[in-house]
């Protein structure tokens, strides 16, 4: 029962670290957006053979920053919601699994596409 007291948290300040979340997560989103915006700007300024093939890895990396702020504030809503310390620690450990896999197969993709890349852009001898 000492343990559930811990995570006795009062509905407001519930609601209040939501709030917060989100917030965070729209100023998250608006930064990225932005850091798209100025890095099309700057590839599209570059000659087409020195962004061949680069574009889709961008994009790709891009795509995983997206999925992976949007499960690293899925996991923070989450884990204000928790009731308790078995709740903590099967968030995080249900989080930690799943991200890892994450990380794989985004770093798998990548490799892949970058060694296409590297096969398009070597000089043709």
């Amino acid at each position: 029962m000492a343990q559930d007291s811990q995570f006795d948290m009062p509905h407001q300040l519930r609601e209040l670290t939501e709030r917060n979340v989100a917030q965070a997560r729209g100023a998250y989103i608006q930064f990225l957006d932005a850091i798209v915006q100025a890095t099309n700007m700057w590839l599209g300024a570059m000659p087409n053979e020195m962004t061949l093939g680069t574009k889709g890895i961008y994009e790709r990396a891009i795509l995983f920053a997206k999925q992976n702020v949007e499960a690293c504030f899925a996991f923070a809503r989450e884990l204000a919601n928790a009731r308790d310390l078995q709740d903590v620690i099967g968030i995080q450990s249900r989080y930690a699994q799943a991200q890892m896999q994450a990380y794989a197969l985004q770093a798998q993709e990548l490799g892949r596409l970058m060694a296409e890349t590297s096969q398009i852009v070597q000089p043709k001898g």
